[in-house]
């Protein structure tokens, strides 16, 4: 078996062409990765209208431009630019204006599963112009998940992937990608292979995209070991637990990696000083800096906690808004919040501000330089989340030294350790139960273990020492990727 593989990597977004969360962080650090290990790997991604073609080279391929694309009855023109990512990976834009040219990456329109068809079918068809046979499809998210399924139908007499195998990863199983049955055409599958789709669905009136990757993948993973255990669950497969269950022995977890070029308290370019676990003492004075910038108070040394998130159910604002209050009321705290989302908890945190003038701070949208200070000057970091497919925010704060407070779910349960103080070892508070109650024993247990500086510290260290690098979760993919081949 050769050394290097082949890996045609299909996905909706992908740093820094395009981004809305942590699939586009993932595909974009898992490419470059790829690349940087000595894989022949390449991207392909929609050309949206936000995409900047020439910041990254994009230039029109020989022999797919203005390509014929059909989906059922409808007609589309599509062409291909290749660009390169940082790092030096290829990437391919599927230029299709009719689908790609809208103020937003997604949409509400009557056409978003065509979108997304799109793709999957213009990529398949330029690896085979190309005369490229990837050993590996590595799908993500419903946008792409009908690709195991096409390889096996559409594209079972193409000589070129006959060898090739398929890879999806699930990201959030919340987005499914369901459309109704009666567009089942827009599919392209011959009579003979219509058995093939989910029949249950299709009796309900529908065709759910993500469910079709689960079924035909060769290997299904997610981003979390905890999380691949979760989704198996009514509790938490949100519909799709009975697929999954079905598919056990294919599905795993691996956790993401995390770009510590970009998030490193000893390399930040957003600080104005570096620190690491032996010059805490910097990460104290950049606090203070903060505290002065952010004019808020945090008298007698009170702890800063911060907050850098969507603002959705799923990331437990509900049980901030039960908790906080009473515990700004009652002990010392500070607390930085930045982030977008439903208007009713964007309402929960500016009335928070209102009702403790220098205690707390809201920033409504999202700032880059921003959310950098908040890791590197909190001294807890909050993520009380009612679930998480893996979280990246708990491990910037662990690199930071700035202890995540985490809900024991998902990869917050699989990258934060609580801290035990008779044997010093843990990285953070870890509560268990979603509710009010565990969080507030959180941020007590948080708040106590600030009061005992030795210990405090120790954790820091403990959580700094901590290694979540792409050269590490990477690896786990390469290897998936073999053991599928070699099946």
């Amino acid at each position: 078996m050769s050394s290097r593989l082949s890996v045609c990597l299909l996905a909706s977004e992908s740093v820094p062409l395009s981004k809305t969360g942590g699939l586009a962080d993932v595909t974009g650090a898992l490419t470059k990765y790829l690349h940087g290990a000595g894989h022949d790997v390449r991207l392909f991604t929609p050309c949206y209208a936000s995409v900047a073609r020439s910041a990254f080279g994009a230039l029109p391929v020989a022999g797919l431009a203005d390509l014929p694309l059909a989906l059922g009855q409808h007609r589309y023109s599509f062409s291909v630019l290749r660009g390169v990512m940082p790092g030096g990976a290829a990437v391919y834009l599927v230029d299709c204006p009719a689908l790609y040219a809208r103020p937003t990456l997604y949409t509400s329109d009557p056409d978003e599963h065509l979108r997304f068809l799109a793709l999957t079918q213009a990529a398949l068809s330029a690896c085979q112009r190309l005369g490229w046979a990837p050993q590996i499809v590595h799908c993500n998210d419903w946008h792409t998940s009908f690709a195991p399924l096409f390889l096996r139908t559409r594209w079972r007499a193409e000589p070129l992937f006959g060898s090739t195998r398929t890879v999806l990863t699930i990201h959030n199983i919340g987005y499914q990608g369901v459309f109704a049955a009666e567009q089942v055409a827009d599919l392209g599958l011959s009579p003979s292979d219509l058995p093939l789709l989910h029949q249950g669905d299709l009796a309900a009136g529908r065709i759910n995209a993500l469910r079709h990757g689960i079924l035909y993948a060769d290997a299904v993973t997610t981003v979390s070991p905890t999380y691949a255990r979760e989704i198996c669950t009514a509790e938490y497969g949100m519909g799709l637990e009975d697929s999954l269950r079905a598919r056990a022995a294919v599905l795993s977890g691996i956790l993401n990696g995390v770009d510590y070029e970009e998030w490193d308290p000893r390399r930040d370019r957003y600080l104005p000083a570096h620190y690491d676990e032996a010059t805490l003492a910097v990460k104290l004075r950049l606090k203070h800096r903060f505290l002065q910038r952010q004019q808020l108070d945090a008298a007698g040394g009170a702890p800063l906690a911060g907050l850098v998130s969507r603002l959705a159910s799923q990331k437990g604002i509900d049980l901030l808004a039960e908790v906080l209050p009473d515990t700004l009321r009652s002990r010392p705290l500070a607390f930085v919040a930045l982030g977008t989302g439903e208007p009713r908890y964007a309402q929960f945190l500016r009335s928070l501000q209102a009702q403790f003038p220098g205690r707390v701070r809201f920033h409504e949208g999202y700032d880059d330089e921003l959310a950098h200070w908040i890791e590197a000057a909190s001294d807890l970091f909050l993520m009380p989340s009612r679930y998480e497919p893996c979280g990246l925010n708990q491990m910037y704060s662990l690199r930071y030294g700035t202890l995540p407070l985490v809900r024991r779910t998902g990869g917050l349960a699989d990258s934060v350790q609580h801290f035990d103080p008779a044997s010093g070892s843990g990285t953070g508070i870890v509560f268990n139960d979603f509710n009010a109650q565990g969080l507030k024993w959180g941020l007590d247990a948080a708040l106590d273990l600030y009061q005992r500086p030795a210990q405090w510290l120790r954790a820091q260290k403990n959580a700094m020492q901590q290694d979540f690098s792409w050269a590490r979760q990477g690896a786990h993919y390469v290897a998936l990727y073999r053991k599928v081949i070699a099946a």
